[in-house]
């Protein structure tokens, strides 16, 4: 397994690093999150004309065939931000559930205008919260002499506010689960911002909507099948991404322990300073291998189910702690929103229970690397 980088991919990752920079400096994207205005459509869409929306979906869709490394490398960039914006939940989950479960003639539609950023499509998977699997949703779709009912709310959607199009899971009245897509505009959708700590969360309530039944995405029951198809080959971007965070809180972190001076000398050579700052590299560490390895398996063409769930699990776990030690190091100054530390907290605390928490996700490892017969 070589993780060394290509000299496309070291291209990728300047073009990438140079973007974020000047698009999203420090002092502009800290206001972003402060002021929770983290849609940032038109950012989305300045890098989906850069080629960055649909990086792994097919050319003939309107992608760049990219590998799935390829993708990540940007996508570390992203998170050194942390950028907000669609980029993950769109450009990567939400082409590549439609590349899994739609019927050839809705890819050709679709994926083009998800690719260039003119569709920004969106999973609204789970009606309760934090809770993850097929149990977790309980919005209804049932048939009627005009077609197809919506009816139900979900409670944690990602990037929902800037989303043109939703793909929303539904049980059926047999009680499989569909995937079904829906206009934002249509009669009956409404969006509420979540408040808390989280950024880019809002519930989405689906009262009696039409749809038209074209716009089911593979079969009727086959809907969680379909997503999980999509999460093995999407959660390691999304990974990617809280790898980058993680490394670039480690960055300013340990030239903060260089630079602050305390008793007459830099709180770098405090013992506790330097505790932190170990446990800070550990988790750094474990996400970007795990990550990575599991990219390594998707290019190879390796079964990567295993591997996939364990990198949400780790890098998830990893981002969270990684802010948290980042805190001791900090103490005040990393508390106020002006401070690049609180961004990437938030962003943490969002992105722990996005798509399921690590326990969900080493439960499905498990399952995945030693079947049960009765499952």
């Amino acid at each position: 397994m070589d993780l060394q980088l290509t000299e496309t991919q070291n291209m990728f990752k300047k073009v990438a690093s140079d973007f974020v920079r000047a698009e999203a400096p420090s002092h502009v994207l800290t206001q972003w999150f402060l002021k929770r205005e983290t849609s940032q459509i038109d950012l989305y869409r300045k890098a989906a004309g850069l080629g960055w929306s649909g990086m792994v979906i097919p050319e003939q869709y309107g992608g760049a065939a990219a590998s799935f490394t390829d993708c990540a490398v940007v996508f570390e960039e992203l998170g050194r931000g942390p950028l907000p914006g669609p980029f993950f939940s769109s450009g990567v989950l939400g082409a590549q559930l439609v590349l899994e479960g739609a019927a050839e003639e809705q890819k050709k539609s679709l994926l083009p205008a998800i690719c260039s950023g003119k569709s920004i499509v969106v999973a609204a998977i789970t009606d309760k919260g934090a809770h993850w699997g097929p149990e977790s949703v309980e919005t209804r779709l049932t048939r009627t002499s005009g077609g197809l009912v919506l009816d139900g709310a979900k409670r944690f959607v990602f990037d929902a506010e800037a989303a043109t199009h939703f793909i929303c899971a539904a049980r059926t009245e047999s009680g499989g689960i569909a995937l079904v897509l829906v206009d934002r505009g249509t009669p009956g959708v409404s969006i509420t911002p979540q408040v808390g700590y989280l950024a880019s969360v809002a519930e989405v309530h689906f009262d009696r909507v039409q749809v038209a039944g074209a716009n089911l995405l593979g079969e009727i029951g086959a809907g969680w099948r379909i997503l999980d198809a999509a999460l093995e080959k999407a959660m390691p971007i999304l990974c990617a991404y809280q790898v980058g965070a993680c490394q670039e809180i480690f960055d300013f972190t340990a030239e903060y322990t260089r630079t602050r001076v305390v008793f007459g000398q830099p709180i770098g050579r405090f013992q506790r300073v330097q505790d932190h700052c170990v446990d800070l590299s550990i988790h750094l560490d474990a996400a970007r291998y795990v990550t990575y390895e599991t990219l390594w398996r998707l290019d190879s063409g390796q079964p990567a189910a295993a591997s996939s769930h364990e990198a949400k699990a780790v890098a998830s776990e990893a981002y969270y702690q990684v802010c948290n030690f980042a805190h001791m190091v900090f103490a005040g100054p990393g508390t106020d929103y002006q401070h690049p530390l609180m961004a990437h907290s938030v962003m943490a605390h969002t992105l722990y229970q996005y798509l399921g928490t690590p326990l969900q996700h080493k439960r499905k490892m498990m399952d995945a690397l030693y079947p049960r017969a009765n499952a």
